[in-house]
């Protein structure tokens, strides 16, 4: 258990720009959303859907979000550095993977269940990165929940969803591991005994 625990509480946010350009191995991509594809899920739904980005698929994406930012955005009120900044980040990791929930026809199961599934399978990715030395960031601009950014990603369903991006690669080497912190457990547990 000592490894679980080292694993979970060493896992960090690193964000793209402290990633370096080196290639993520299929083999690790793959193990990485095996892992996902492990999480839990209320009637075995698996709501969980991927659509990995890499080479030349991560300009595609990033000049997606620029347009998209200029479409949805009154442009009164765009902002040319967040604009820049959609065009560059995808850039930044070698992998970038949009997370969707895609909805059962069958709404047996409440959406906030397949919405908590997804996020399950998003720690599973990030847990799993971490232990092969890698870094991740889940990112979530407010044009990724769009139905344009739904539709692009390939979820045609209106009560499908894009829940962002997860930005995948390995650390700088330069980089200084970030120490975490939290507060304490007991403030955030009660307790029920009779």
């Amino acid at each position: 258990m000592t490894a679980a625990n080292a694993l979970i509480r060493r896992r960090r946010t690193i964000k793209p720009a402290d990633l370096d350009v080196k290639p993520v191995e299929n083999l690790h991509l793959a193990t990485i959303l095996e892992n996902a594809n492990w999480a839990p899920t209320h009637g075995k739904t698996e709501p969980w859907r991927f659509f990995v980005f890499s080479g030349a698929g991560r300009q595609r994406l990033a000049d997606f979000m620029q347009s998209l930012y200029k479409k949805i955005i009154p442009e009164d009120e765009q902002r040319p550095d967040k604009i820049e900044k959609l065009g560059t980040v995808p850039l930044l990791a070698p992998v970038v993977i949009a997370i969707g929930m895609k909805r059962q026809e069958i709404e047996k199961i409440p959406e906030i269940e397949e919405l908590e599934a997804v996020a399950c399978a998003v720690q599973n990715m990030h847990l799993t990165a971490s232990a092969l030395g890698m870094a991740g960031f889940w990112s979530s601009p407010p044009i990724v929940y769009s139905d344009e950014m739904r539709e692009w990603i390939g979820l045609k369903d209106p009560r499908d969803k894009c829940l962002g991006l997860f930005y995948l690669g390995w650390p700088r080497e330069d980089l200084e591991w970030p120490e975490g912190s939290r507060g304490d457990i007991v403030d955030k547990v009660t307790f029920i005994n009779e």
